[in-house]
């Protein structure tokens, strides 16, 4: 699939009942946790730590954070060390926010307030992230954020997990809505609201096969990310993109950022 529709998601409306959103949001963290659909991108995620010598990851556009729990504990246990994440929103989940710092201990963090990833306060460091959302952004803002990071001199990741492919499409179609129905009551923490809009007013539901559809086909492919990063003009700062992984549900597309020493 080598071509990318900037097609309209449901939940970067600002209209969009945020119920509706946080529920479609706490879907996709289940899930993803569940496959452990970023473990492929560890060593990527290891490598720019390292270079940097960082223990800290600040994480982009987390939505509600779907998979960075797991990507924290393997990291850590990869490295020997406490990798402390933490957690930014344009449009922060806080309730998935507090949920997640509770159960890693303290080793996941949140900022309450907005967080724009294209204007990233100079207060806020670490290894910056984006996992599974730098496809809502058309080319002029996706540069923005690249750009952003290079001129703070900072490190970034941006990794989806998905291989674009009609193979996806297809899978997402015709098991998601069954999934869906199977494991919404086992998602924490647990939402009343969330069962109501999946069985009773299936919205939930409806708003993840849409916005999966549309996130497939505008998700860059490392070719358009490499197209991108050669319009950023910063000094001695290294960009890399590619895909790891070898079968369904563990693809993942990358680009990688970071300043030469």
């Amino acid at each position: 699939m080598n071509v990318r529709l900037q097609l309209i998601e449901l939940e970067d409306q600002k209209w969009f009942p945020h119920v509706i959103r946080q529920g479609m949001l706490d879907f996709l963290r289940f899930m993803i946790s569940k496959l452990g659909a970023y473990k492929p991108a560890l060593p990527l995620l290891q490598e720019l730590l390292e270079r940097t010598r960082q223990r800290h990851i600040t994480d982009l556009c987390s939505g509600a954070g779907g998979g960075i729990e797991g990507v924290q504990q393997a990291l850590s246990q990869r490295m020997g060390t406490t990798i402390r994440v933490t957690l930014t929103d344009l449009y922060p989940n806080l309730g998935a926010y507090r949920y997640l710092q509770q159960t890693s201990g303290g080793a996941l963090d949140f900022i309450p307030k907005p967080i724009d990833a294209t204007a990233v306060p100079e207060s806020i460091t670490g290894v910056r992230t984006i996992f599974s959302s730098f496809h809502h952004f058309p080319p002029p803002v996706a540069k923005a954020i690249l750009q952003d990071a290079a001129n703070s001199r900072a490190a970034i990741g941006v990794f989806e997990g998905a291989n674009k492919s009609w193979l996806e499409v297809a899978t997402l179609w015709l098991f998601f809505p069954v999934m869906i129905v199977v494991v919404t009551p086992f998602i924490r923490p647990f939402k009343f609201s969330r069962l109501f809009f999946t069985y009773i007013i299936p919205l939930i539901p409806l708003g993840i096969i849409w916005d999966g559809t549309v996130s497939l086909l505008r998700i860059y492919t490392p070719q358009m990310l490499h197209r991108i990063t050669k319009e950023i003009n910063t000094p001695n700062y290294t960009w890399r993109t590619g895909k790891v992984g070898a079968r369904l549900g563990k693809h993942v597309i990358y680009l990688i950022g970071y300043p030469e020493d």
